[in-house]
């Protein structure tokens, strides 16, 4: 699983990779990140690492063009990411949702055909198969029917998934997906990743589960406002590595290493509260 090379590549191979250089957020005239530099290449999975606050969903959203980059550049498939974002699916964390818009399970998902279909045109038979497929693979289609603020956290998560998978992207996205939902979710959620790394897919996971991320990830990109590390898990999974991340004493838990900070409380990546809100049909302030 590990065997894709991590290393910053030759110009030669950006057409098949996300490239980061050198790249800085800022809100006015606070740096909320600075520093992150890597290459992803197709079949990689990417865990994206850190304290609350330290840039994690920040990050995510300078590649989708909704966080303001004040240095460096961003390019996918040899292109400006800001013109590939069609091919970027994005799934943001839950408690930024507004789940009261009024629309189905099925409503949603579909949602993730609109870069193909357009916003005026009808969805084809096509659209609605891939929709319907989507749904049954993360095993939701029984609530297709139901209004999307009614289903359970894990049914919800579910939902957005089936939106990112309808929408047949190269690059997916996923901002703390494991948060509040059930364990049945979670090990779903835990094979789409893979099988969208098999299928050669770039995944970027930003989580608090460094578990999940040790075991589903090639690499890690630990970040506490800049780049700490970037590269296979195997280099950068380690006590001294996480230390410097979390800038403090660290926990060793069991024989799985899962490795916690001594002194956080992990409740979400609040970053400098420069969120933006996600309504169910897309971004929203």
């Amino acid at each position: 699983m590990r065997s894709n090379s991590p290393g910053l590549v030759t110009s030669d191979d950006h057409e098949d990779c996300l490239v980061i250089r050198d790249l800085a957020v800022a809100y006015g005239r606070k740096v909320v990140l600075k520093g992150v530099q890597a290459d992803i290449r197709r079949g990689q999975v990417v865990g994206i690492i850190g304290p609350n606050g330290g840039g994690k969903s920040t990050l995510l959203k300078a590649i989708l063009g909704l966080a303001p980059v004040t240095a460096g550049s961003i390019y996918l498939f040899g292109k400006h990411a800001s013109q590939l974002r069609s091919r970027m699916a994005y799934v943001p964390q839950r408690e930024l949702v507004d789940w009261d818009f009024p629309v189905t399970a099925y409503d949603v998902a579909m949602m993730g055909r609109y870069p193909h279909i357009g916003w005026l045109r009808r969805p084809t038979n096509h659209d609605r198969s891939v929709v319907e497929h989507m749904m049954e693979r993360v095993e939701i289609i029984d609530q297709r029917a139901a209004q999307i603020g009614q289903l359970s956290g894990g049914q919800q998560q579910r939902v957005f998934i089936a939106r990112a998978l309808a929408q047949e992207a190269d690059v997916l996205l996923l901002d703390e997906p494991m948060n509040g939902i059930d364990a049945g979710t979670q090990d779903i959620i835990m094979q789409v990743i893979e099988e969208q790394r098999v299928a050669g897919k770039i995944v970027l996971l930003a989580t608090h589960d460094l578990v999940s991320a040790s075991c589903a990830c090639d690499c890690l990109c630990c970040v506490n406002e800049r780049m700490v590390s970037y590269g296979p898990v195997t280099e950068t999974y380690t006590v001294d590595n996480l230390a410097a991340t979390y800038g403090g004493p660290l926990i060793m838990l069991g024989k799985s290493a899962e490795i916690e900070p001594a002194h956080t409380h992990h409740t979400g990546d609040h970053g400098h509260h420069h969120h933006t809100h996600e309504g169910v049909g897309g971004e929203r302030n």
